[in-house]
């Protein structure tokens, strides 16, 4: 936990200075970008946060002119999200900021192979969680 913290302050200082950017709208814009006819319930899943803190993101991001909301064709209770054009264009200039400063924090520490083995191994454990999350419902 120390190191995401250590991680998170790093990245988020480089986001908000070369985009004024926080790490914490980077993360669902990245769900919105990435999952179709995605709902403030898919970002909630895949950043394991509550719907509430989401929807208040979401109001964030959506204010600052980076995503739009519209009527859920599947579901008129939710609505689905989109990056706008200027949205997709901040997320793809993030992109490359935040991979450059996770290089620079990381690169130098383990090889590739060791990190990919590391991601690998993180993702098994959040699948296994999730999984047990499943189960006791």
């Amino acid at each position: 936990m120390r190191l995401e913290t250590e991680l998170w302050e790093l990245v988020d200082r480089r986001l908000r200075s070369d985009h004024d950017l926080p790490l914490s709208w980077f993360e669902p814009m990245q769900v919105i970008d990435r999952v179709e006819d995605c709902r403030v319930a898919d970002i909630a899943e895949a950043l394991s946060i509550t719907v509430g803190g989401v929807s208040k993101l979401v109001d964030r991001i959506e204010g600052a002119g980076w995503c739009d909301r519209a009527p859920n064709p599947n579901d008129a209770r939710s609505s689905v999200l989109m990056l706008t054009p200027g949205g997709r264009r901040e997320l793809a200039a993030a992109k490359a900021s935040f991979s450059d400063e996770l290089a620079l924090r990381l690169g130098d520490a383990v090889s590739p192979h060791r990190l990919a083995a590391f991601e690998s191994t993180l993702c098994e454990v959040r699948q296994h969680i999730a999984n047990q999350r499943e189960a006791a419902r």
